[in-house]
């Protein structure tokens, strides 16, 4: 290192010329080397609070790519692939975080420890010499002078000279001294500067150094490389498949904008073509007006969706749509059931299109406007229609109007087969009852097996609350024959009367009520399985929270679901109409089970088939193999009464488990016994089930014309021939 220019410290004390032009020349560059320093400290510290900032917000990001599953979007799966791959990134960012947070500790100690303890240590210390030194050279110039002004003939004063001498003597003193340590600070300055500013720098780089070694090792893994490059095609493809999508969506878009024209003018022009209106609608929904009085103005008309539902005409406005709160599936309008309803075309308020809704029997009237000709006389033949066809449309198929419908659970429709809201449904005492439809809820191969199986456009009911019969007890044998106490509007036909107090076999299990829905089959586990998986979705979609719970009694009698807090029959099931049950193979607290329903006043094989949902508190397998025994017993207990009618003698079953039935023969049976029996359609083979619960979690009574089927579960079924019965004698 070359020499270094100091200052003499010998030259101190004479303080000549010299001496101070020399000063000044290092005072000026300590005064350069003060303003450069600050300046190189600001820097270092901008870095150190950027690291830190880094450190933050590294920490940020990954508590906020956790937070991502916290926000339960509605259209994002709690298990969803993308859920997961944010979690992996979070704990690399937390690795990257903490190196992160190293490298800020090593700038504190090797960056910016050394600059501080130069800038305010030795540069301060400088600036503060100065000052002394300035302070101390005045006072040394000043008692210099007076000294110099005493005076040579007054030798009387003997005591101010000896004081001035003394004053001048410690003022030298201590300007020799401040000069000394002045100086000998200007000195050192000189040195310091070639270390302190360097030691920052190489702290800043050693700290990098050490900050890309820890992060290569924690960053440049297989497992990781294997992460990014996964994570990299996949996000190509969805690029790939947006990119094909959005070229779809344009097209589409221009579809339907093309389609729409003659939709954008309320009425059309005369240069467009003429569209009828469509008068054989069963179903339809739309916008309209609707008129309601007032006190004060005299009338109003409001705006609301409306649509046809399960023989009901429902409305919902714009704001109950984005509240989603209890009124959220809509209002009832009118009830369409209702005898002498009829729509017809009216005038009010010197208003276009409008028609009127009239109710006769509850003298009720609904004047509502359309918006154009079409509109107006489409509502008119769809409400027409409806109440021509009882008010039931389902599938193109209209059942028979009953007059004896229990006023339990409404049933509903999609309107025009669109994924709408459904209504919330009052019964008749005011207590609401939930139900959604199940169109356009399924997708991909669930769709196909649905169109098979599954009622698309069939309602869902949420709701077991039958107010009407929440008080009602079983019926006593001395007051007449037994009916089905049913909530879901199967047809109320004689059944055996249940003895539940004397069954043989009883249990007794808690359950919550999920859902129920017709089904066009009457087996399968995919069937079951299908159906559960439509309520669940249909109960997340439409916020449907509420379930109720009941006790199951399953015993060799019948099965009830009963109201725990008064013990209330609230659905009673005759063994002979469960034709299936399964539980679910991945939650294993979900089971359901298929009932059969024969139409009253229809043909002997017009069954409908309904599969309904439960929830219970352990494993369903215990309630599926109760199932299984009590119609096992029931089943015993009936061929045991009717061969003890006939004289004959019960035989065994043999080694495999076949019951054989050539004795059923035998029997003389009449065309009521014969219906009373669980009996194929066509009347020729009987229905048997598993006999041995415990092999299966389903059991099956098999309606077809093949031979009977005993299902005993892993895909294993016996065929058992000859169970023909004579229907007639």
């Amino acid at each position: 290192m070359p020499d270094i220019e100091k200052l003499h410290l010998e030259d101190a004390l004479e303080d000549s010329p010299q001496t101070r032009n020399l000063l000044s020349v290092f005072e000026k560059d300590a005064f350069v080397l003060k303003k450069y320093t600050g300046g190189l400290q600001a820097c270092c510290q901008r870095i150190m609070s950027a690291q830190n900032e880094l450190c933050a917000a590294t920490q940020g990001l990954a508590q906020q790519l956790r937070a991502y599953e916290a926000h339960k979007f509605p259209l994002e799966s709690e298990d969803s692939i993308l859920t997961s791959t944010l979690k992996q990134f979070a704990s690399y960012i937390d690795d990257i975080s903490s190196i992160q947070q190293v490298l800020a500790s090593q700038y504190s100690e090797t960056m910016m420890y050394p600059i501080n303890k130069f800038v305010q240590a030795d540069i301060e210390e400088v600036s503060t010499m100065y000052e002394m030194y300035q302070i101390s050279s005045h006072e040394h110039e000043q008692a210099l002078g007076k000294y110099m002004k005493l005076s040579a003939k007054k030798k009387e004063n003997e005591k101010a000279r000896i004081e001035t001498n003394e004053e001048l003597y410690t003022m030298r003193k201590k300007f020799h001294q401040t000069s000394l340590h002045y100086y000998s600070c200007l000195n050192a300055l000189q040195y310091k500067r070639k270390c302190f500013l360097l030691e920052p720098v190489m702290g800043y780089l050693h700290a990098q150094r050490a900050f890309f070694q820890m992060g290569t090792d924690a960053v440049m893994k297989p497992e990781i490389e294997d992460f990014l490059g996964n994570i990299n095609a996949s996000v190509l493809s969805v690029h790939q498949e947006l990119s094909v999508e959005t070229q779809k969506t344009v097209e589409l878009i221009d579809s339907i904008e093309k389609q729409s024209v003659h939709l954008y003018h309320p009425e059309p022009p005369i240069d467009m073509p003429y569209i009828p209106p469509n008068t054989s609608l069963a179903q339809k929904s739309g916008y309209l007006y609707q008129r309601s009085k007032q006190a004060i103005l005299g009338s109003k008309w409001d705006r609301c969706y409306y649509f046809t539902q399960g023989g009901n005409l429902m409305s919902q406005s714009k704001e109950e749509a984005r509240k989603y709160n209890k009124d959220f599936a809509g209002s009832l309008v009118v009830d369409l059931n209702e005898e002498g309803l009829i729509a017809e075309i009216s005038e009010y308020d010197d208003r276009r299109f409008v028609f009127q809704i009239v109710a006769h029997s509850s003298k009720k009237t609904v004047v509502l406007q359309a918006e154009n000709h079409r509109e107006r006389e489409e509502w008119i033949a769809a409400i027409n229609n409806i109440v021509r066809d009882s008010g039931y449309v389902r599938g193109g198929k209209t059942p028979p109007k009953r007059k004896d419908r229990t006023p339990s659970l409404e049933k509903s429709q999609s309107a025009d087969n669109q994924s709408i809201p459904s209504p919330t449904t009052l019964s008749e005492n005011g207590s609401r009852s939930s139900s959604v439809s199940t169109s356009a809820t399924t997708t991909g191969a669930a769709a196909t097996q649905g169109e098979n199986t599954l009622v698309l456009d069939t309602p869902i009911q949420f709701d077991l609350v039958s107010p009407s019969q929440e008080n009602r007890g079983p019926q006593s044998p001395m007051s007449g024959p037994p009916k089905r106490i049913n909530p879901f509007d199967q047809s109320s036909g004689e059944v055996f009367d249940v003895k539940f107090d004397n069954a043989a076999f009883s249990q007794v299990f808690t359950v919550r009520f999920l859902g129920s829905m017709e089904v066009k089959a009457d087996r399968g586990e995919p069937l079951v399985h299908d159906t559960i998986r439509q309520i669940m979705a249909a109960r997340a979609i439409h916020n449907v929270f509420k379930m109720t719970e009941s006790k199951f009694i399953v015993s060799n009698e019948g099965m009830r679901l009963l109201d725990p807090s008064n013990n209330a029959v609230r659905v009673e099931f005759a063994l002979q109409d469960i034709s299936f049950w399964s539980r679910h193979p991945e939650n294993e607290r979900y089971f359901g089970f298929i009932t059969r329903t024969r139409i009253v006043g229809g043909a002997k094989n017009n069954l409908s088939f309904a599969c309904h949902v439960f929830e219970s508190n352990n494993s369903s397998e215990e309630i599926c193999k109760s199932i299984g025994t009590a119609t096992r017993m029931a089943f015993e207990a009936l061929m045991a009464k009717r061969n003890a009618k006939a004289g004959i003698v019960k035989p065994k079953v043999n080694e495999d488990k076949k019951l054989p039935l050539e004795n059923l023969e035998q029997l003389e049976l009449s065309d009521s016994d014969c219906e009373s029996l669980p009996l194929s359609p066509d009347g020729k083979f009987l229905l048997l089930a598993n006999t041995d619960p415990s092999e299966t979690g389903s059991s099956v009574f098999e309606y077809s014309n093949q031979p009977v089927r005993e299902n005993l579960g892993d895909g294993d079924e016996r065929r058992i021939e000859g169970a023909e019965c004579e229907s007639e004698a």
